[in-house]
């Protein structure tokens, strides 16, 4: 896939999974972005090959992550355009400190000793 196609799958799983689509159809529609198959050279270490790996999964994770990252822009400014009670940089920060409040319940209280 090029890099607009994988900027737009990553829209469509947004919205599909803002429209109530199932868990399933929405890793599906991302499943779609990985390389079903990799080159790798037929004297390749494993590490090499490993790398050869990574490199060639890069290129679509990133697609994906700059798609997300456009259609989250384009929402925040949406958003804040319309006078909110709080701002899209608000709500980032909330749901940061919640999600680092619930990651520190969530640690074990005797792994430290």
């Amino acid at each position: 896939m090029r890099e607009n196609e994988l900027k737009l799958t990553a829209i469509a799983a947004i919205t599909a999974a803002r429209s109530g689509a199932g868990d399933d159809f929405v890793s599906d529609l991302l499943g779609e972005a990985i390389p079903d198959r990799f080159l790798v050279p037929a004297e390749a270490t494993p590490a090499e090959a490993g790398c050869a790996v990574l490199e060639q999964l890069s290129e679509p994770f990133s697609a994906l992550v700059n798609g997300f990252l456009q259609a989250f822009d384009a929402l925040a400014d949406a958003h804040d355009e319309g006078d909110p009670a709080e701002t899209s940089e608000q709500v980032l920060q909330q749901l940061a400190i919640a999600l680092a409040a619930e990651s520190e319940s969530e640690e074990d209280p005797e792994e430290g000793f």
